[in-house]
């Protein structure tokens, strides 16, 4: 299908089933749907049940078909090509100190690159992985371009150390001038850069007329706008409203945590629940306040401690003789119930994800580009799989 023609359907299947997604579900003490088929399922499920559909896709779509008839559509319109590509061997001098998940990454990515000799410019670089993975690859050179400057510190150490034609260059993207960066004859690369970063490092390999554009975009909600900012003609011109709350929920699919960590979520979840039932009992405020982030260890702790300290961060006088287990009962009841809300928020996820890439992909092909999605890895590794290459016509 056409990156046009995909961009239309799925924009409106979403604009159909909005009501299912674009909504929060600490907002809510109740199913928000007037459906009495789906908050019965929904009700019917075991908490168990709840995490096994939530970390399968495909059988978070099939549980739903029957419930929302738009599902069904959703994984044809979702679905992108994945060729699986030998993994280039790379010696141990190269791959140490690059974690074993996040070294899978980089041998997928590259894996998928079509890059030769050609110079590369890596974006948002950290210490270099990527680019040192494609000089040691053949590029004739790779200017890396980072914030921190003990990263690129770091970076140009190893890069000297194995003898890598590389350079880094320490700067704020978001700020700095980094046109003299981009070539016409240079691959750009990107992997993971979050939000506005990868946004600026489209608008500027196209400003430069870079050859090659590859990336694997990642966090589209940071450095951004409330409201959505679309690039593409197409993009511009639908009728979807996306909020920061709307672009993390396309990044609500990950990999799972470890067992401990999970736990600490579920009662977090739960902590931050049950004090806003006594917050809406104390104020009479009815709409959900968030509370600040905190030192996940105040989790291991009492509920009670927690209140305190939340009613302090949002200047409300707790009432000296307090039944918090009544209010702790009260945020495990209402979890389940914001569980089962994001399980049907979910379903969505990764139609969010893609819109946002179809807007990307696009806007490049509005550009001149010649341009192709596809998976890069499997989402065990990462669900932000999804790999961008762009090319000038002619260019092979």
């Amino acid at each position: 299908m056409q990156l046009s023609s995909l961009f239309t359907e799925l924009d409106q299947c979403l604009q159909r089933t909005n009501k299912y997604w674009q909504c929060v579900a600490f907002d809510f003490n109740e199913f928000p749907w007037q459906d009495d088929k789906l908050s019965q399922f929904l009700t019917e499920l075991s908490d168990d049940q709840v995490r096994e559909l939530d970390s399968d896709q495909a059988r978070l779509y099939k549980a739903f078909a029957d419930f929302i008839p738009a599902v069904a559509e959703l994984s044809k319109l979702t679905s992108l090509p994945f060729v699986e590509q030998q993994r280039t061997e790379l010696p141990f001098w190269l791959s140490n100190g690059i974690k074993g998940r996040k070294l899978l990454q980089l041998q997928d990515f590259v894996s998928h690159l079509d890059n030769g000799e050609q110079p590369v410019l890596e974006w948002c670089a950290g210490k270099g992985h990527l680019g040192r993975i494609l000089a040691h690859q053949g590029a004739k050179h790779v200017q890396s371009v980072e914030l921190q400057a003990n990263l690129c510190e770091q970076g140009q150490h190893s890069a000297k150390q194995q003898g890598l034609n590389m350079n880094f260059r320490c700067a704020d993207v978001l700020q700095d001038d980094t046109d003299e960066c981009f070539t016409q004859q240079q691959h750009a690369v990107a992997l993971h850069a979050c939000g506005r970063l990868h946004q600026v490092f489209m608008q500027q390999a196209i400003k430069a007329e870079c050859d090659k554009i590859s990336l694997s975009p990642c966090c589209y909600h940071l450095f951004t706008e409330p409201a959505y900012q679309a690039m593409s003609i197409e993009g511009k011109q639908s009728a979807l409203q996306l909020t920061h709350s709307d672009m993390k929920l396309a990044l609500q699919e990950t990999v799972t945590a470890p067992n401990r960590v999970a736990k600490v979520r579920q009662t977090e979840v739960t902590w931050r629940l049950g004090f806003d039932e006594l917050r809406r009992d104390v104020t009479g405020v009815e709409q959900y306040i968030s509370v600040p982030s905190i030192n996940k260890q105040i989790f291991s702790g009492e509920f009670a401690e927690f209140c305190q300290w939340a009613a302090e961060k949002k200047q409300v006088e707790l009432p000296t003789q307090c039944d918090y287990s009544h209010y702790l009962a009260l945020g495990e009841q209402r979890k389940k119930v914001t569980d089962r809300i994001e399980l049907v928020r979910h379903i969505f996820r990764r139609a969010i994800e893609l819109w946002l890439i179809l807007d990307r992909a696009l806007y490049l092909q509005q550009a001149g580009y010649e341009v192709h999605l596809s998976e890069f890895c499997e989402k065990s590794l990462t669900p932000r799989n999804i790999l961008i290459q762009a090319h000038k016509a002619g260019v092979s």
